[in-house]
């Protein structure tokens, strides 16, 4: 029954470390899409700019369904 756990355990680590990669990976890449934006480099601002804001939305979704659904750390003994 243990190994049970200690399997369950490592699964949900690696699944806490993937979704935080995600989000390092989305908001990097959000945030890249608004410098280029505000320092004008791109030729269509207004797409880009729509682009930046999906790409946030689903960033927070992300982060959200991903905290909502990470348990509580248990208390250290």
């Amino acid at each position: 029954m243990a190994a049970d756990f200690a399997a369950l355990d490592a699964q949900v680590a690696r699944l806490t470390d993937v979704d935080a990669s995600a989000i390092a990976l989305l908001n990097g890449i959000a945030q890249r899409v608004a410098d280029a934006v505000a320092a004008d480099n791109l030729a269509d601002n207004t797409h880009t700019a729509q682009l930046s804001a999906d790409l946030t939305a689903q960033t927070d979704s992300l982060a959200a369904a991903v905290t909502a659904n990470t348990p509580a750390a248990p208390p250290t003994p």
